[in-house]
């Protein structure tokens, strides 16, 4: 497996060709969508041959662990809570070989069944991804952890398991006065489930997304083979795991680049009514040397009481002109900055941030300041969370929606649909920030837009109960789609989902073909992550 994907060509070209047939003939034919109803769903897919034996099968392996196969409805849900598919087993590994011996026993039975395999880290896929309908799915976090390794020499970086959350990762390198330099905005996600992603937040603009974060990774790919990867390493197999979706390999080990960490943060909200005012506010502080260390932004569209409600965890500037500002019936753009500092450093800091904030051009009356610790801002997200799980609120459908949209045609985009397709935002929130894909790695498997600023807009929704209901939700999303793809705006989705391999094609665009490569290399049947959607797993041929 240290190879290339061009040796591994040159050495089994009859074997890739028949691969690559297999792919190409079992992709998913049509458009169906197997996930618009809530309920635990059982598509019509023909059943496994001699599906009977299967659990049987699996008892006779050795495992470090154990295999599960009563009570999985946990296993066929997720945090998008619209998509529900039964696997057969569900996987308790404590070891990297137990993961791989499931692969390859699969793998010996693949003559006689259609099994495939998901990896699940906390669940938090949006339409079925960690899923695996008859299949079996691996939970990834009773994968034995061993204590973190953290390196904090000139290059500190932490080895980790791939189930390891990142929240306990911040907890535990801060003990050395480190912490990772890229985040996601919720920190209660496995590391291998977020780097098969890209993991993007505020701070991506200055770091790139995590993906660009890594050093070096364990995978178990789809021949159930153990490899380690880096950029020196099976560098292939590497930039291929990293924002892969899942399809080339199962993270069991990741190195991540840590950098220094400060102990408190200066958080601070201000409004634009111009769109055009507010992106190149966000434009011109991504681009500065001396900037912010987190820029994101938010959309808010006829907000009532917008700026009394900032007042439960902000305070304005000055308060009595906040008082008099009204959001009612309006479009609003809320730019949210973050600096990072030291108690001892505050009157420098203070200077920095008034300095920055003179290059702006916000509504003055709505200038609002906060002061919380480094991991209260990081962990902000899991404090709602609480919120809503003590209302019931929070295990709902999420029919969540993220874009990657070009700086050229974020303005389009913007008059487009901001109150014309959106007319409100009671869903949920809406993110829109800029991030400068010159801190991107363009090797990894994630596609983006083709210039060097990208917007990624994120439409957040949640179908709470009394509200428009989650077929209107899904309806207007599509209704964005559309608007995107008619007005040619070269808009990528991120956390994609599509339904047939034309349009994954399309997402993919150039990098198509190296995609189909690699999963002929490392996962030649189409074993791993059959909830993508991308590829449906073969009969091998023999």
């Amino acid at each position: 497996m240290g190879s290339s994907v061009c040796g591994f060509l040159k050495q089994n070209n009859i074997i890739f060709l028949r691969f690559f047939a297999i792919l190409v003939l079992s992709c998913i034919p049509d458009r169906t969508n197997l996930c618009s109803n809530p309920s635990f769903d059982t598509p019509t897919i023909p059943p496994h041959s001699s599906s009977s034996s299967i659990p049987s099968s699996l008892k006779t392996l050795t495992l470090d662990g154990y295999f599960s196969f009563e009570n999985l409805k946990h296993a066929a849900k997720d945090f998008g809570n619209i998509c529900h598919y039964l696997p057969i087993a569900v996987l308790h590994p404590k070891s990297v070989s137990d993961i791989s011996s499931t692969i390859k026993h699969i793998l010996y039975m693949s003559s006689v069944t259609k099994l495939t395999i998901a990896a699940r880290g906390r669940g938090h896929s949006l339409q079925g991804q960690a899923q695996a309908y008859q299949g079996v799915v691996i939970s990834m976090e009773s994968l034995d952890r061993p204590s973190m390794y953290i390196e904090n020499g000139e290059v500190p970086y932490v080895d980790v398991s791939g189930g390891e959350l990142w929240i306990n990762i911040l907890h535990e390198t801060l003990k050395y006065g480190l912490s990772p330099k890229s985040w996601t905005d919720y920190l209660h996600l496995t590391v291998g489930g977020t780097l098969s992603n890209a993991g993007i937040s505020g701070q991506a603009f200055r770091h790139g997304p995590q993906i660009n974060n890594v050093y070096q990774l364990e995978v178990v790919t789809g021949r159930g083979e153990v490899v380690t990867c880096s950029d020196k390493e099976n560098a292939d197999l590497f930039y291929g795991v990293l924002g892969g979706l899942g399809q080339f390999g199962i993270i069991t080990r990741a190195r991540i680049s840590l950098g220094p960490a400060e102990k408190m943060v200066k958080w601070i909200r201000v409004l634009y009514s111009e769109f055009s005012t507010f992106s190149n506010d966000q434009e011109h502080l991504i681009s500065s040397n001396n900037s912010f260390d987190y820029i994101e932004g938010f959309v808010m569209i006829n907000r009532t009481g917008l700026l009394n409600n900032w007042r439960s965890s902000f305070n304005p500037k000055d308060p009595i002109q906040a008082s008099q500002f009204s959001s009612d019936g309006k479009i609003l753009y809320c730019l949210e900055m973050v600096k990072y500092f030291n108690p001892e450093k505050i009157d420098v800091l203070n200077q920095d941030i008034e300095k920055l904030l003179s290059e702006l051009n916000y509504i003055p009356s709505t200038l609002f300041l906060s002061e919380v610790s480094y991991v209260e801002f990081l962990d902000r997200v899991h404090l709602s969370e609480i919120k809503l799980r003590s209302k019931g609120l929070w295990e709902v459908p999420h029919p969540w929606l993220n874009l990657l949209i070009p700086k050229s045609r974020i303005f389009d985009f913007a008059e487009g649909v901001f109150g014309n397709i959106v007319k409100d935002n009671n869903n949920g929130p809406i993110l829109i920030y800029p991030v400068n894909k010159a801190k991107w790695n363009n090797r990894t498997s994630m596609v983006t837009p083709e210039e060097d600023i990208i917007y990624l807009v994120a439409f957040l929704s949640s179908a709470l109960p009394g509200t428009d209901g989650l077929e209107h939700i899904m309806t207007q999303n599509q209704h964005i789609l559309d608007f995107c793809a008619k007005a040619q705006l070269g808009a990528k989705q991120y956390l994609p989902h599509y339904h047939t391999q034309d349009e994954w094609q399309a997402h993919f665009g150039t990098q198509w073909e190296t995609f189909v490569q690699r999963k002929s290399a490392y996962d030649p049947l189409a074993i791993l992550a059959p909830g993508q959607r991308i590829f449906q797993k073969a009969i091998s041929i023999t």
